[in-house]
C-alpha cells in the first residue's frame, strides 16, 4: 500500500486551491509547528558518525554485493490487503453483478412477449442506472485508490549504490517517481536515542532536503520492517552507513528476501514491530489475538493476491548498470526532469519547506508555580 508517499507527493504538487483550503483549516499553532525548523535541525540529522556498535537489518532485503544494496521500502506495507479485499471482494462483484441482473432484465424485458409490469420496468431502470454511476465513478475515482495495491510496481525499493555513492528510489509515478540523490545528502531518523520509545512500531526514515538536493520540494522514504524501539532503527541506519562509508565487508552478510509474491511475506508483514509488545503482553491479550485470527488470515491472503496481482519493479538500465566499469555514473535528480506541470506545482509550494537560520534556541526552564495560600475560615 503506497497511501503515505501518495499523499506526501500530493502535498508537495498540490493545487493553489486545494493548498488554500487545507491552510484556512489549520489553527495558529499548526501554521507556526510546519515552519519551526532550523538549519541546526537539519545539520544534526545528516551526518555520518557512528550511531550504534551493532549494525544490522531487518530487511528485507533483495541484493547485498560489491556494488549495491537493496531494500524495501513503503510507509503502510504491513497494511496493504485492505484496499485488496475491499475492491475484489466488495466494490468490483457488486458493479458487476449489478450490471449483469440489469442488462439481463432489459433483455427479457425485449424478448419476453406480452406486456411488462410498470414496477419492473422501473426496478430494471433504477439497477442499471444504480450500477452504471457505481462504475463511472469507480473508474474515475476508485481505481486510482486501487492501483495502491493492484495492478501497479510489487514493491517500493531503495538502492543504495556504494561505487557511484548514490541513492535511488523506485516509485510509481502517482508516487514521485524514480528519483536519484547524492549519499551525502541523505538524513536519517535512527539518529538521537532519546526516541527510542517514540519509534516503537515505526520505520527507519531518511529525508533528501531541499537545501541539499536543489529541488523545491522533500523527498521522504520508509524502509523496511516496523521497529520495537530506536534501537532498532539505528542499527539499522548504521547498517546502510557503513555498508556505504566502508563496505560490505564492514556489516554481517544479511539474509535475502525474493521478489517473488511470496505467502510468508504477505502473512508475516501483519505482525511487524509486534514482537516485544507480545511478548510483555498479559495472558488475556494472547488469547484475544488467537480468537481473531480468521481476520489475519482473511487479510493475509488479500495481501498475497494483492502481490499476484502486481509486477516486479525494473530499474532504468543506467541505473541497473550503474558503477560497472565504463559505465556512465547516473545523474542526480533535478527539478527540469520532472514533466512542465509538475514543475509548476512543485514550485507552487516549494515556500512548505523553510529553514530558520541558525541553530534552535534552547528552551527556557519553567518557573516551579507557587502553591496559593489558603484562606482560613473565620
Amino acid at each position: 500500500m503506497y497511501l503515505v508517499e501518495w499523499g506526501f507527493w500530493q502535498m508537495a504538487t498540490e493545487s493553489e486551491n486545494a493548498r488554500k483550503a487545507y491552510e484556512a483549516e489549520m489553527t495558529p499553532a499548526e501554521r507556526r509547528s510546519s515552519q519551526d525548523y532550523y538549519e541546526g535541525d537539519l545539520e544534526e540529522e545528516i551526518h555520518f558518525q557512528q550511531v550504534s556498535d551493532k549494525p544490522h537489518t531487518r530487511g528485507p532485503i533483495f541484493a547485498f554485493n560489491e556494488r549495491f544494496l537493496e531494500m524495501r521500502c513503503g510507509g503502510s506495507e504491513d497494511k496493504r490487503g485492505l484496499i485488496t479485499l475491499i475492491t475484489l471482494g466488495g466494490i468490483l462483484p457488486g458493479i458487476i453483478v449489478g450490471i449483469v441482473i440489469a442488462v439481463g432484465s432489459i433483455w427479457l424485458d425485449i424478448t419476453r412477449p406480452g406486456p411488462n409490469s410498470f414496477l419492473g420496468v422501473v426496478l430494471t431502470i433504477v439497477l442499471g442506472l444504480v450500477s452504471g454511476a457505481a462504475l463511472y465513478f469507480y473508474s474515475k475515482y476508485g481505481i486510482k485508490i486501487s492501483r495502491f495495491e493492484i495492478l501497479t510496481s510489487r514493491h517500493l525499493l531503495i538502492r543504495f549504490n556504494r561505487i557511484t555513492q548514490q541513492v535511488h528510489l523506485h516509485r510509481p509515478s502517482y508516487c514521485g517517481g524514480i528519483v536519484t540523490f547524492p549519499w551525502k545528502t541523505t538524513g536519517s531518523t535512527g539518529l538521537d536515542p532519546e526516541d527510542d520509545s517514540l519509534s516503537v512500531g515505526m520505520r527507519l526514515g531518511l529525508i533528501w532536503h531541499p537545501s541539499r538536493t536543489g529541488l523545491p520540494h522533500m523527498e521522504m522514504a520508509l524502509l523496511g520492517k516496523q521497529g520495537q524501539g530506536g534501537s532498532e532503527l539505528r542499527d539499522e541506519w548504521e547498517f546502510i552507513r557503513r555498508y556505504m562509508e566502508e563496505g560490505p565487508h564492514a556489516v554481517p552478510r544479511p539474509r535475502l528476501s525474493t521478489q517473488l509474491p511470496s505467502p510468508i511475506q504477505a502473512f508475516s508483514a501483519q505482525f511487524e514491530g509486534l514482537g516485544r509488545f507480545f511478548r510483555n503482553s498479559s495472558w488475556l491479550f494472547k488469547l484475544a489475538m488467537l480468537m481473531v485470527w480468521p481476520a489475519f488470515v482473511i487479510i493475509g491472503t488479500a495481501h498475497w493476491v494483492s502481490l499476484l496481482l502486481c509486477w516486479r519493479p525494473r530499474w532504468p538500465k543506467v541505473i541497473r548498470e550503474a558503477g560497472l566499469p565504463g559505465k556512465p555514473v547516473p545523474s542526480p535528480t533535478t527539478l527540469s526532469d520532472y514533466p512542465p506541470e509538475i514543475q509548476e506545482r512543485l514550485l507552487a509550494n516549494a515556500d512548505r519547506w523553510p529553514l530558520k537560520p541558525g541553530k534552535r534556541p534552547a528552551k527556557k526552564p519553567r518557573k516551579p508555580r507557587t502553591p496559593k495560600a489558603r484562606k482560613i475560615p473565620t
